[in-house]
């Protein structure tokens, strides 16, 4: 089984990080300009994001998911701008916490802090690869597209425009760039992206895999603006996104690089993860449809009150 280990020897000397990239980010959401699931404590609606996973990295087609439940018992003041609403209700997502790989200034590895949000090249749509200093090494792994849709419960669920949002997780093999044994020397799998008018960013990743003692997530953290998103200080909420099982098992044991993920899964389920055991409404358990040969899609909204 692969575990992610502690301690990195590398830290983060580039001094412009986001600031680098506002223009770029101001470009894009100018010309952006104009989840599947959601899950509410009341009565919910449905809003397709109608985004598909398009290349592949896997061995086999294992078919198709479209999910956004388990097979496993249980289930598990801000500046950016406001526009759009959902009709229905909605509900907060709980806040969880960072885990012990955050790479956003929280904590150290044995070279000091480690804040790959002040790398200059941070902000990108694409985090499969390494950046900056760390090379362009890719991880491999089956695509996967994400895409979080922030929305402010406080205000009938209006989508939440310009706010950022930082997005990570582990590799095929469960490692954590930056962290684990082997890959300290990357920093992919990490980025952020800024919501738009729809409140909605869209990351091309990877699966992750599944290491010993947590059901298959990714982490999140939300700030208000791309401005703030320099430390793990300033979000206004961070959170957890589960993976469906069905999706899961499609996956592992199936495509390359997904070997250990298959036992550490069976050791494993919603209500016995520490993190997603009390999540009894789904509000962190994303919707996933697609296939390995296909790529997978997974949307998840995410209400905050703004």
């Amino acid at each position: 089984m692969n575990t992610p280990h502690h301690l990195d020897d590398r830290r983060d000397d580039h001094p412009h990080g986001l600031a680098a990239d506002l223009n770029t980010l101001a470009q894009r959401a100018l010309a952006r300009r104009g989840m599947l699931r959601w899950l509410a404590v009341g009565a919910a609606m449905t809003s397709p994001l109608g985004l598909v996973g398009c290349g592949g990295g896997g061995d086999a087609d294992a078919g198709t998911s479209s999910s956004g439940s388990s097979g496993s018992s249980g289930s598990s003041g801000s500046s950016g701008g406001s526009s759009g609403s959902d009709s229905g209700s909605c509900s907060v997502i709980p806040s969880e916490t960072n885990g012990p790989y955050p790479g956003d200034g929280t904590n150290s590895n044995s070279s000091g802090v480690v804040n790959v949000l002040t790398m200059s090249g941070i902000v990108r749509s694409d985090m499969r690869s390494s950046f900056g200093d760390y090379g362009s090494n890719q991880a491999e792994g089956v695509e996967m597209t994400v895409t979080l849709k922030v929305v402010n419960t406080a205000s009938s669920c209006a989508s939440l425009e310009g706010y950022a949002v930082y997005l990570w997780h582990c590799d095929a093999g469960g490692n954590y760039s930056l962290y684990s044994s082997g890959v300290t020397d990357e920093n992919y799998l990490r980025a952020v992206q800024v919501t738009d008018s729809n409140g909605e960013v869209t990351f091309t990743t990877i699966f992750p895999g599944c290491y010993s003692g947590r059901w298959p997530h990714m982490h999140f953290e939300i700030y208000s603006s791309l401005d703030t998103a320099t430390t793990g200080r300033n979000n206004v909420k961070t959170s957890q996104l589960a993976l469906p099982e069905d999706a899961c098992d499609l996956v592992y044991g199936v495509a390359s690089g997904y070997d250990d993920s298959v036992g550490n899964l069976a050791q494993m389920s919603l209500s016995t993860d520490n993190i997603f055991s009390d999540d009894t409404d789904g509000l962190e358990l994303a919707s996933v449809t697609g296939s390995v040969s296909a790529g997978f899609t997974a949307t998840l909204t995410v209400g905050i009150s703004a």
